[in-house]
């Protein structure tokens, strides 16, 4: 019972302390993002503290929407009143680099290299700038693989079980193969020109950009001659990243063998009502997609409660070992995650019980962002856009890379290629 007592002096004290740090600070928490994902992880898992209102500033992405939003808010920091002010937004892997000067280092929340010890080395690389400082976390890490259906995985191959399949599919000659096969009973192997887009240009020998230069990496061109060939021999449905009929080729009655995604991918993207219709295993290749980092705008007047924030969301083991049971989350923890590979009661309900965990968290140790750059997002979108019309045979290849080099130089007029 004294123990007890103990404790909850000690929480109480804590709760004080906590008081006090906040009390100096604003009234209003001004958070931007781009969709609920992290909105539902704070609401959950973070108590806010009495007195204070979150204004969630959602801006979807589309059209570079929320980027452009999130510009003209950080534009406006220092003249804004203090209600007003941006306190967290947040950022992708893909254009991080873009908002490295207006965000605070962590250490200046007062963050240590021991509180992120435990974190995915990529994770940290991604958010650290020229001068080596880190200018957000993650709560989440992202390494992916083959997402594939079970039924059609028992009509075609014989078996649905992961590591079987995964002897199946281990390579891109294989998994080329198994396209064939698939092909013969009336099933595409993925449903469009970019399922299979990130697994080649997250293995890229160079990064988009080398000293103004666009470069025209072999993975990339590797992409191209694949989904070239699978969109020649039907072996797609020829539909686009996030349109109406690529998410419908996800239903329960499809005749789409496979996507390529991490967790957040199944648990927050697929398809509704398919739980259980789909398994993972690692594929051809190892490689990661996405990522939100939560950064601490330079300006705002809630410092100490922003810096709270982010060490309960990214740092806190019981926090995010709950994310996990219950978001189905691959969170940024090495120790949290080989607790739950190594555990054999753990399983995610949309892959039919499977521990998804045990099957990514190898690749996780490997995943390298160090060749990011401020134009992977310009580039990303601008390369699938271009080769679309070369997929469809409205134009031919060398024309589809001077449209792509074309719009990358108006849009970045100081690149070249």
């Amino acid at each position: 019972m004294k123990k007890l007592i103990s404790a909850l002096l000690i929480a109480a004290m804590m709760l004080s302390l906590c008081a006090v740090a906040f009390a100096d600070e604003g009234t209003v928490l001004n958070i931007f993002v781009w969709n609920d994902e992290w909105k539902t992880r704070f609401t959950d898992y973070y108590t806010v503290p009495e007195g204070v209102t979150v204004n969630w500033i959602e801006e979807p992405n589309a059209e570079n929407n929320y980027q452009n939003k999130l510009d003209a808010a950080l534009q406006a920091q220092d003249s804004a009143p203090a209600d007003k002010k941006v306190d967290i937004f947040l950022v992708e892997a893909d254009y991080a680099v873009k908002y490295m000067d207006l965000a605070y280092d962590i250490a200046d929340l007062g963050i240590t290299a021991e509180d992120i010890a435990d974190m995915y080395q990529y994770t940290l690389d991604i958010m650290t700038d020229a001068e080596g400082k880190i200018k957000g976390l993650s709560w989440q890490a992202c390494p992916a693989g083959l997402i594939y259906r079970r039924d059609l995985a028992l009509e075609v191959l014989g078996t649905d079980d992961p590591e079987t399949v995964q002897e199946m599919l281990c390579d891109w000659e294989s998994f080329e193969a198994v396209a064939e096969m698939m092909a013969d009973a009336g099933i595409k192997m993925v449903s469009g020109y970019d399922d299979t887009y990130r697994t080649f240009t997250d293995n890229m020998s160079t990064s988009w950009v080398v000293d103004g230069k666009i470069q025209k990496d072999a993975a990339v061109e590797a992409w191209i001659a694949q989904t070239k060939k699978f969109t020649e021999n039907g072996w797609n449905n020829g539909t686009k990243l996030w349109d109406p009929d690529w998410s419908a080729d996800m239903a329960h009655d499809s005749k789409v063998f496979c996507y390529f995604g991490p967790a957040w991918f199944f648990d927050y993207s697929m398809g509704a009502g398919t739980a259980g219709d789909w398994a993972v295993c690692e594929g051809p290749v190892g490689f990661s997609w996405g990522g939100t980092w939560i950064c601490a705008a330079k300006g705002t007047d809630n410092e100490a409660l922003v810096a709270d924030i982010i060490k309960t969301m990214t740092i806190d083991k019981d926090v995010l070992t709950t994310i996990v049971k219950e978001k189905s989350d691959f969170t940024n923890s090495v120790s949290v995650m080989e607790g739950f590979a190594n555990d054999p009661a753990f399983g995610d309900a949309f892959l039919g019980g499977q521990n998804y965990v045990s099957v990514l968290l190898a690749n996780a140790q490997n995943i390298n962002r160090a060749k990011s750059t401020m134009y992977d997002q310009t580039c990303t979108e601008q390369i699938q856009n271009a080769m679309h019309d070369y997929f469809n045979g409205i134009v031919d290849l060398d024309t589809a890379w001077n449209n792509f080099y074309t719009v990358m130089l108006e849009k970045h007029p100081e690149l070249s290629f």
